[in-house]
């Protein structure tokens, strides 16, 4: 079997800073891409930035500078905001680059070839902001119905994509394949969406010249997000490296914000289809994240700063909430206090203080040796039990994206351990009976590693930290998952000594 996985964000607009979004979406990513590394898969994770269009070019006339002079500017924010954030994308995509300018020339042409783009006339109300027309139907105050902005009236000579020829098959393809769109609340927009009918869609500009030009008629610019769903074949080597390309694709999922879910799931696919092309396997579509209740706005001053939320509470803590506050789906609500809850009782109070107390009592009963298990006895059934079914949750609620679900299995297994611990009481046997001692910390530290090993995907710094403490050697995201979710013996281990708490409770 080729055990491949290949994994994408959006390409993100350049006209502003990134925020908590552009970083859930991109930790999200990051998650499933470190998860299927150590199940065996050879991950390909692309990320990248949406640099053409309109909304570019109007933010560059206003800065003084030109459009890629903004673009060059901007891209380092979001580089750099990876870095610090521990994103491990395999590839990072600019749609100034001149592979991507092939790609998207090669696929209007071979389109165009097919029949399936005309010339013609548009005329309607345009968002700029969401670069997208509206009909009169749609615009019935002038204000955009996705983001309330004012709607301009353009008429201008348009190509245009023949999308009402792919209704009927697309339908037929969210029937025959009901997890192309998830969750399902987003499924049933979209299958109500083309069962409406589908419109041609006008994929090219005249009023503005940043982007990339048509083939053959240079005074159209290509549609931006025509340009922009282009980017997951040009990432992968499609026209420039055909073997990676069709290592790759299809794409197993396009992770995306519920607000471009028509663009992922209705035209990405018409477009493919047209060019004969494989669809890729899914498009999940998450929530939004308001901030103390409140949408985030520029003049309400309340945009999430992802940097500075490091900066405060650590890159593993901020990620951690993302997934453990809301279901990973759903729309999320952020707080200062909402993020200090989570790292002083999941983080500190639960599993930190397991990892603290196991390692100093194997460090005191023990002399920080593990060995094998000894004298079987109390609980030691139900523990191994009751872990096994969490693992097998974690894995089910990972293969669907409930990273939600998947933390509290992984919870559920912190719970159980420290149960274990005040149950069996090794203070106690050490001095009632000491042939016990070694079983319990033997199931204790395994316990622990394999807790560990389920946070590592959403916590890569800390999880590492942990396996230190417990006297791994390995690197843990070099682990393979089908080895290590099964409780071993310790083997050549380092001496596990008393540790400071790896998740230091916050002052509220």
């Amino acid at each position: 079997m080729n055990r491949r996985y290949y994994i994408t964000t959006p390409i993100y607009y350049i006209n502003d800073v990134p925020h908590i979004g552009h970083a859930y979406t991109t930790c999200a990513a990051d998650v499933m891409a470190r998860y299927k590394r150590i199940c065996g898969y050879d991950v390909f994770f692309l990320t990248g930035v949406d640099e053409y269009g309109q909304k570019a070019e109007k933010a560059a006339l206003a800065q003084g500078i030109t459009p890629q002079e903004l673009a060059d500017r901007m891209v380092p924010t979001f580089t750099d905001l990876w870095s610090i954030l521990n994103v491990s994308n395999t590839g990072f995509v600019r749609t100034t680059g001149a592979d991507h300018k092939k790609v998207v020339q090669y696929l209007f042409e071979k389109i165009r070839n097919k029949g399936d783009i005309y010339l013609g006339e548009y005329e309607g109300w345009y968002c700029i902001p969401c670069e997208t027309y509206f009909t009169e139907l749609q615009a019935k105050d002038g204000t955009c119905p996705d983001c309330g902005r004012p709607l301009e009236r353009l008429k201008e000579e348009s190509y245009f994509f023949r999308m009402s020829s792919y209704g009927e098959p697309l339908l037929r393809h969210l029937e025959e394949i009901r997890d192309f769109v998830m969750p399902d609340i987003r499924f049933n927009e979209v299958a109500s969406f083309v069962k409406g009918g589908l419109r041609d869609l006008s994929i090219s500009r005249t009023t503005f010249t940043w982007g990339i030009p048509v083939p053959g008629d240079a005074r159209h610019v290509i549609y931006v997000w025509f340009d922009a769903l282009a980017n997951y074949l040009t990432g992968i080597g499609f026209q420039t490296d055909m073997e990676r390309f069709e290592q790759y694709w299809p794409c197993d999922a396009h992770l995306i914000g519920k607000d471009i879910l028509r663009f992922h799931a209705v035209y990405w696919p018409s477009f493919l289809m047209s060019a004969g092309l494989p669809l890729p396997c899914h498009v999940f579509a998450h929530g939004w994240w308001t901030v103390e209740g409140q949408k985030m706005s520029k003049s309400v001053g309340n945009v999430v700063d992802p940097a500075g939320v490091v900066k405060e509470f650590g890159a593993d803590e901020f990620r951690f909430f993302l997934f453990r506050e809301v279901p990973f789906g759903l729309d999320g609500d952020f707080s200062k206090e909402a993020i200090k809850a989570r790292i002083n009782g999941d983080l500190a109070n639960d599993f930190g203080n397991l990892v603290s107390r196991s390692a100093n009592m194997i460090g005191k009963f023990l002399a920080g040796r593990v060995g094998g298990p000894d004298k079987a006895g109390g609980t030691d059934a139900h523990l191994l039990e009751r872990i096994e079914a969490h693992i097998a949750d974690y894995e089910r609620e990972m293969a669907v994206f409930s990273f939600y679900k998947a933390l509290g299995a992984v919870f559920e297994i912190t719970a159980l351990l420290n149960r274990y611990i005040d149950t069996e009481a090794p203070w106690k046997l050490a001095k009632e009976d000491p042939g016990r001692v070694p079983t319990v910390l033997y199931n204790v530290w395994n316990g622990v590693r394999i807790a560990a090993l389920l946070l590592y995907p959403f916590m890569p710094a800390k999880t590492a930290q942990v396996w230190k403490a417990l006297g791994i050697g390995k690197a843990i995201e070099k682990a393979s998952f089908e080895e290590e979710k099964r409780f071993y013996l310790a083997g050549d281990l380092a001496p596990i000594e008393k540790v400071a708490p790896i998740f230091p409770r916050i002052e509220v």
